[in-house]
């Protein structure tokens, strides 16, 4: 099964409730955080709604 590597790398400060606790049910805290989940597509919902603040890898 493919992986994800998620990359935490602009602050929440500012951002919409909606979109910090996408990051805190991601796993992602402060700048420079890295999760590797499964690649689901909940996983990739919850990278899309905030992708602006993170960037995503497939990680073998």
């Amino acid at each position: 099964m493919a992986r994800l590597k998620i990359t935490q790398v602009k602050s929440r400060i500012g951002s919409k409730q909606n979109h910090r606790e996408t990051l805190r049910s991601l796993g992602l805290r402060r700048i420079n955080d890295v999760v590797v989940k499964d690649d689901r597509p909940e996983i990739r919902g919850m990278a899309n709604t905030v992708r602006h603040l993170v960037t995503v890898e497939e990680v073998d």
